[in-house]
């Protein structure tokens, strides 16, 4: 199962540049990298990028991060993958470009 984290395109580049991603500033200040299902990443995206230019979306195998990975309640109760470590950058399995369209963002395709 892919989970995503959406994160500003200057900030994942200069992780891929140093190899790991250690988050950004709400992850850093939370203890853990803030991830979303499939199902919630529109929501997340509404709600705490809203308006925003220049992201990156990431996509994980969930399965591949192992116990770091937590499952815990957020909003409105939902379980929301929750990364207790760094997340190397050769650990996604793909990142795409998150541009603004006049509806919100566009999501690409294969982000199911």
């Amino acid at each position: 199962m892919l989970i995503y984290k959406i994160c500003d395109a200057a900030l994942w580049s200069a992780a891929m540049e140093a190899g790991v991603f250690d988050g950004a500033e709400i992850d850093l200040a939370d203890g853990y990298i803030h991830f979303s299902t499939a199902e919630q990443m529109r929501e997340t995206a509404a709600k705490h990028f809203a308006g925003r230019e220049n992201l990156t979306l990431i996509a994980v195998e969930a399965d591949a991060l192992g116990e770091a990975l937590k499952w815990e309640p957020s909003r409105g109760g939902a379980l929301f993958p929750h990364l207790y470590r760094p997340l190397q950058t050769a650990e996604a399995a793909w990142t795409e470009p998150l541009p603004m369209g006049e509806n919100g963002h566009i999501f690409p395709e294969k982000a199911v």
